[in-house]
């Protein structure tokens, strides 16, 4: 077994990936508005509108975008 035959694999788009995504950078990646984002959340994470002044920060991971992609594909369109 050759231990330095491991293969690289460049990221998807060419752009260096992220371990953490503001609001506004989740928007964009998503290709949503800020305020669509928003309505996302409050329709499919938290349970009552009080809950999410009760997240302590607004920041995104990876997998919480690949989660958010898939909610906002499951959505009919809506005006925003």
């Amino acid at each position: 077994m050759n231990a330095t035959a491991s293969p690289r694999v460049p990221a998807p788009t060419g752009r260096p990936a992220k371990s953490q995504y503001s609001e506004v950078e989740a928007a964009q990646e998503l290709g949503i508005s800020v305020e669509a984002l928003r309505k996302l959340i409050r329709s499919h994470v938290v349970d009552r509108d009080e809950d999410v002044g009760n997240i302590p920060s607004t920041t995104f991971q990876p997998s919480d975008l690949l989660v958010l992609r898939l909610l906002a594909s499951m959505a009919p369109a809506q005006a925003e």
